[in-house]
């Protein structure tokens, strides 16, 4: 799944592997656009992260480990920030969240997005300003509905009739006005994996669009007059490379827009566009960069909102993965080495699907490459597999790892900021993986590992 050199790349692999899979010209060069910013092969062959040996990171902090790569996350928030000037970006809290990275995005200016009462608590403990808080989920109970308004969280997007019952009851208890905006499901078909599709008609976020559900709950909002009803929410799904399905998002939402000014006369501030932009895990994914993603939806809101006769509203994007993905990779230490008749060689490393559960869960592909040395041997076409005690763990399908790989050696996967530790399990009771934040050669512990008494301390039997 190419962690390696794209270029001059040789011969087809037939069964054995993807269709697309090559033989890499140099089984230890790296494909810049999968790891992190600051990663680097060094001159002992092994990997450093901003000047840090990955040798010397296992041997301090163990492994499997995730490595954050600070400065490259700090980038990326600039990199949006600066492609979307006037735009308020929204991190994606699901993706990734502990105290450590709240204070970095805070820092570098960015809105952060929760969608659980948890979520918002570490959003809080870490001192990010309430009213730059955006609060999504389907299902927000009395009590994290109750501690968002208490807190002042600065939006909440609202997701069912239900809910907004449940808001207006507590404003009016609590005399308060909270901002709402209303998740609209605009009925578009996101080409992603169908459980990270998330604006087609059948699944369970949001309101209706061709339905008119969407359009009642507006009217309800508005003729109440106890929320602040900002304006609408689309979000189309996730890791998404096609800015196509944005346009018909945007053009469906605004539409919903006029009409709402057309019956009530209130021409609402400001649109979510979602995000969910994709990131590369393997050469096959060729993500847009933020600057163009910006062109092509300021000229879709731009285009639409002349359409409506509408005056372009504030607007506000989630750009999901795009941040914390490329900016951390997992270490794992090689446990064991195993050819299976000639079919295909299974390295198994001290991690798995406990720590990435993507693989199993999505049929999602990622990259690896050794990394504790390099290797003057041939390529060989390898999967890297977990120890847990079930034939779908599985890390990376398909990448060709040096054939002379053997226990001891460390395994580097690249882009697994989004959703690795937060998905996260004890499955089979292993303690969860540590994460690291390395910065100009120093590292520090942000998340530290689970231990045996940490679960044991739970199980009060």
């Amino acid at each position: 799944m190419r962690a390696h050199e794209a270029g001059a790349l040789h011969g087809e692999i037939g069964t054995r592997g993807p269709a697309w899979l090559r033989t890499p010209a140099d089984v230890n060069a790296l494909v810049p656009e999968l790891w992190p910013r600051n990663v680097r092969r060094g001159a002992d062959g092994s990997l450093a992260v901003a000047g840090l040996s990955v040798r010397d990171l296992a041997a301090q902090f163990g492994t499997p480990v995730y490595v954050l790569d600070e400065d490259d996350l700090r980038s990326r928030c600039r990199d949006f920030r600066t492609a979307f000037p006037d735009v308020d970006v929204y991190y994606a809290g699901k993706a990734f969240l502990c105290r450590a990275v709240v204070r970095m995005i805070d820092e570098e200016g960015l809105h952060l997005d929760v969608c659980s009462g948890g979520e918002l608590a570490v959003a809080l403990a870490a001192g990010m300003p309430a009213e730059r808080i955006g609060f999504h989920g389907n299902n927000k109970s009395l009590a994290e509905l109750t501690r968002a308004v208490d807190a002042g969280v600065g939006r909440i997007i609202v997701d069912s009739f239900a809910e907004i019952d449940r808001l207006t009851a507590l404003a009016r208890e609590r005399g308060v006005r909270p901002r709402v905006l209303v998740r609209v499901t605009v009925g578009v078909e996101a080409h992603t994996h169908e459980f990270i599709a998330t604006a087609h008609e059948d699944q369970k976020f949001g309101f209706s669009l061709a339905g008119g559900a969407a359009a009642a709950a507006a009217f309800k909002i508005l003729d109440e007059d106890v929320l602040e009803l900002r304006g609408l929410h689309s979000h189309i799904g996730s890791q998404i490379f096609d800015a196509s399905g944005f346009e018909v998002s945007a053009r469906r939402v605004l539409a919903l827009q006029a009409q709402i000014r057309d019956a009530r006369g209130v021409e609402l501030p400001e649109l979510d566009l979602g995000g969910g932009f994709g990131i590369a895990y393997t050469t096959q994914d060729d993500p847009a960069a933020p600057h163009d993603l910006a062109k092509r939806l300021r000229k879709i809101v731009d285009s639409e909102c002349e359409a409506e006769r509408l005056a372009v509203p504030q607007l506000s994007i989630e750009p999901g993965r795009a941040i914390v993905g490329p900016a951390m990779f997992t270490l794992y230490d090689v446990g064991t080495v195993k050819d299976v008749d000639g079919i295909r060689t299974y390295v198994s490393v001290d991690g798995g699907m406990s720590d990435n559960i993507r693989t199993a869960l999505y049929d999602a592909s990622y990259s690896a490459t050794l990394a504790s040395r390099a290797s003057a041997a041939e390529p060989m076409l390898a999967r890297v597999v977990g120890k847990h005690c079930e034939s779908g763990d599985i890390v990376v399908k398909d990448e060709f790892l040096p054939a002379d790989v053997q226990p001891g050696d460390l395994v580097a996967v690249p882009g697994t900021g989004a959703y690795c530790r937060s998905m996260a399990s004890n499955y089979n009771h292993v303690p969860r993986p540590p994460v690291v934040a390395v910065r100009d050669g120093q590292a520090r512990l942000i998340v530290r590992r689970e231990t045996e008494e940490d679960l044991l301390a739970l199980d009060v039997g």
